[in-house]
């Protein structure tokens, strides 16, 4: 295993880094070493999780041994004898790291990453009961009923020996862990521990939040960070620990909405028939048995208020349904002291609400369909109000009052319902939160972060160390191109203004019909809202030529459609339906529809023949009308004007905020397409706007070099034809095919996987033996290479056909280069790639054109328009 000297630490690598990781390692090390936060971009496919693993875990291991085997002591674990708090290490003062990612899933990868380094740093992973809960009972439920239930019968577990009644997992877990220490010390994930609680009987959630009071590094999800709530409830000592947010492109926006709240009417309504039901049964336990831990006066209490509240919400002035009614933040504090909900009171306030969800809980496990209670939700809203004394934070807050019509599932259809927010527009709050507990660092990484300057202002940090690393690929991997017109010349350009012109939306589906017959197996089209995708699809299916054949049924012939669903219910099956349909042979591959900032484009993995090109027809703008929107513009307005008289520095506007919105939203579904090393693929911008040198600025940095403004759709055409043709050649198809036919005869033990990708790999360079070797990184450093032994290398250049690389200003060219190649010579090159509207050629046969320059014919309104196709 390699060595890399980096800024003084010794990393070890599980193979030859790339530049680029050496790049991105030192990024780290430098964030770590100067206890500076870091912003640090690396496209999917360059190994940044394993990266930064390695870089965190080399530089921890600089300051002192991790807590795993002999290092723990068994005392720290179960608390015994020595005295020492269950939350130091075993290591004093040695920092703990954080790693936090946005889903379990992603979390999950990240460990499979963990146990491929070299590194056993002591570690667990925190979860949810959802994903550790073994009781048959409890694993059942979901969401605050789950945790509620989890409560009750701990509870009753310390209370009582009734086995019915108790949870035996609960009270094996300190036993468990006083006999296995060394719990930890290798990588361990979510399902091992569920399979430990299943085998030997300690409860997986408890043994987690045990373990996590000694660990070197932890791993969780970003509300546990996030969530004041979470947070208080980690055994951490949060001075000088390392916190690192993995795959942070939407942080600003997970921070602004865990430090929000929508209250609407339907909820209300809900919460204070709950506050009556609560009355009800509290009187009946008092009546009959003896218990009188609960009080009918204070539910009363609770239900008037809640009801003074949605009276006061229906007093406010609404003049402007789109306008709706807006205060500064503080206001809710007007609002609610009118109720006589204050500091002073809110504490007595949350403590009823709390005593009532457990009563509605512990009469919801005795009914079969049991209900979530909502009235932990007004909990949830006071905490977040008066979570501090001097209600600092209320500044960078909106109270918002909205009307609508009310939806059939509230049970309020054909009612006018309103909607109370307090929307927090400065996601760094919860950043600030981490610098004043005195962190070490904070390191935000993703692949898709630019631009840097406005993430960065936003969470209202400084971070010196900053890095938008280039890919792994080679420059003939990629083909990214700005279409600005379709097969007939109609502009492309999916503003308020075109989008629903009829003439854009059937040049657009020309334009997929011809891109779904070149490109090879699977095809992404993202449009910028689910309205854009439900006009153009509506209209492709109703829309045909001369032979009755619709532009839908055009693209089915070449790619088996799937349309991403706007129920994240049916998620799933689209996804299952995309893959099914990409093994049909009956066609040449799937087409995937989807909408930018949907799940399709959310961390999702398209590699290889799943995503071979990815096409977005337009910019994702939020809508301006929408209250949200406005305000937060308006909120950025004020806060650039006012720091603009202070400091005269440039600072980020709301029209900023918005454009970089909409660009973040297509570099994160352009991510989709090219997802490692051999990987290879075609990124298709079909908006004239993205010609823009402004626009360009904002597409992530490793794609803006390849990018090539085209101004003739056939020259499109053209160089995605060679692209593909050239393609087979170069990517893990030929690969694939390579190793089914040749592994078996090849002796792995003279051979050397590439582990990023699982691939022999094209271009290792030689090891030296016994002797340092330097590495030149791209940024000019030289960093020192450590081998023990050559490992033996395979190349696969006998195994291969020959290839030549085509650059990109190759591709295309000019019409009088090709009249000299001959018609045949054309012919060979294009094979059958025709225009879109092929249907119409009526009149006369394409191949029967006397010139090389071919011409595509398109009727409207009775006449034929010729757009030449200059090859």
């Amino acid at each position: 295993m390699p060595t890399y000297n980096i800024r003084g630490i010794d990393v070890d690598f599980p193979f030859e880094a790339y530049d680029c990781q050496l790049v991105y390692m030192e990024k780290v090390i430098q964030s770590l070493q100067e206890r500076s936060n870091a912003l640090l971009e690396s496209p999917t496919g360059t190994g940044k999780t394993l990266c930064l693993l390695c870089a965190t875990l080399a530089w921890r291991k600089s300051l002192g041994v991790f807590s795993t085997g002999p290092n723990v002591k068994m005392s720290q674990i179960t608390g015994e004898k020595s005295g020492v708090p269950l939350s130091q290490s075993a290591t004093k003062d040695l920092p703990t790291i954080i790693y936090a990612s946005r889903t379990h899933s992603q979390i999950r990868q990240v460990i499979k990453e963990l146990k491929r380094s070299s590194y056993r740093p002591k570690m667990v992973v925190l979860g949810s009961r959802e994903q550790l809960c073994i009781n048959e009972e409890v694993s059942l439920l979901r969401g605050r009923t789950q945790t509620k239930a989890c409560h009750f019968l701990c509870r009753r577990t310390k209370e009582t020996k009734d086995k019915k009644r108790h949870c035996a997992h609960y009270s094996r877990g300190s036993g468990y862990l006083k006999n296995n220490p060394h719990l930890g010390d290798e990588p361990i994930d979510i399902e091992d521990l569920v399979n430990t609680g299943r085998k030997l009987g300690p409860c997986p959630y408890y043994l987690s939040r045990e373990l996590h009071k000694v660990v070197d590094i932890l791993f969780a999800p970003y509300n546990y960070l996030i969530d004041h709530g979470y947070r208080k409830s980690l055994q951490i000592d949060w001075k000088n620990s390392i916190l690192i947010f993995d795959e942070a492109h939407n942080l600003e926006s997970i921070c602004a909405d865990a430090a929000s709240f929508d209250l609407p009417s339907w909820l209300l309504t809900a919460c204070t028939s709950e506050a009556k039901n609560c009355i009800d049964l509290s009187m009946k336990r008092r009546e009959e048995s003896t218990d009188k831990s609960q009080n009918p006066d204070d539910f009363a209490i609770l239900r008037a208020l809640l009801l003074k509240l949605e009276k006061r919400i229906s007093e406010v002035p609404i003049e402007s349904k789109e306008l709706g009614y807006t205060k500064p933040g503080p206001y809710i504090y007007e609002l609610l002291a009118e109720l006589n909900i204050t500091q002073d009171t809110v504490p007595k306030l949350i403590k009823i609400l709390e005593d009532a969800t457990v009563l509605m809980e512990e009469e919801n496990q005795n009914k079969a369909n049991r209900s979530v209670c909502r009235l932990e939700s007004i909990s949830d809203m006071f905490n977040l109000i008066f979570r501090d004394t001097d209600n600092n934070h209320a500044k960078s807050y909106r109270v918002h009052v909205q009307e609508v019509e009310a939806a059939a599932i509230d049970g309020l259809k054909g009612k006018a319902s309103r909607t109370l927010s307090w929307w927090c527009f400065h996601p760094g709050i919860a950043m600030e939160e981490f610098a004043k507990m005195n962190v070490g660092s904070i390191i935000l990484t993703s692949g898709t972060l630019s631009p840097l300057d406005s993430f960065a202002q936003e969470l209202k940090l400084e971070f010196p160390v900053r890095l938008e690393n280039p890919h792994v690929i080679t420059p003939n991997q990629i083909w990214a191109g700005v279409v600005p017109a379709g097969p007939s010349g109609f502009s492309f350009n999916s503003s308020y203004r075109n989008r629903d012109s009829l003439e854009y939306k059937r040049d657009l589906g020309n334009a997929i019909v011809n891109f779904a017959r070149i490109v090879p197996d699977g095809l992404l089209v993202f449009f910028p809202s689910y309205y854009i995708l439900d006009q153009c699809i509506a209209c492709w299916k109703n829309t045909s030529h001369a032979n009755s054949t619709t532009i839908w049924e055009r693209i089915s012939k070449h790619k088996k459609p799937v349309v991403e669903p706007r129920q994240s219910s049916l998620f799933l099956l689209s996804i299952e339906d995309y893959m099914a349909k990409l093994k049909d042979t009956s066609a040449s591959g799937a087409v995937f529809f989807a909408v930018c900032r949907g799940k399709v484009s959310e961390g999702l993995d398209f590699a290889d023949h799943a995503g071979r090109a990815v096409v977005i027809t337009g910019l994702p703008f939020a809508t301006r009308n929408d209250p949200k929107v406005r305000l937060k513009r308006e909120y950025l307005d004020q806060q650039a004007y006012s720091q603009r008289q202070v400091c005269k520095l440039e600072v980020l506007t709301g029209e900023d905020w918005y454009n970089q919105q909409a660009l973040r939203a297509v570099n994160q579904a352009v991510g989709r397409v090219i997802r490692h090393r051999h990987d290879y693929g075609a990124i298709i911008f079909c908006d004239e706007r993205f010609a823009q040198p402004n626009r360009q600025s904002q597409i992530s940095l490793w794609i803006q070099p390849h990018i090539k403004c085209y101004s003739k759709f056939g020259d499109v055409i053209f160089s995605l034809t060679r692209f593909f043709r050239d393609g087979g050649a170069r990517g893990p198809t030929k690969l694939k095919l390579l190793q089914t036919e040749k592994w078996d005869a090849i002796s792995t033990s003279n051979s050397v996987l590439d582990e990023q990708t699982n691939e022999a790999p094209f271009d290792h360079k030689p090891y030296s033996v016994g002797s340092s070797t330097s590495v030149h990184g791209t940024s000019g450093k030289i960093y020192e290479l450590k081998t023990e032994q050559p490992p033996e290398k395979l190349y696969l250049d006998k195994f291969l056909p020959p290839t030549t690389a085509v650059s990109q200003d190759s591709l295309v060219k000019s019409s009088s280069s090709l009249l000299k190649a001959g018609r045949d010579k054309l012919s060979s090159l294009l094979g059958e790639v025709l225009p879109a509207n092929r249907s119409s050629l009526t009149s006369f046969q394409v191949h029967k054109m006397p010139k090389l320059v071919q011409h595509c014919c398109v009727k409207t309104r009775g006449s034929y328009n010729r757009e030449m196709l200059s090859f």
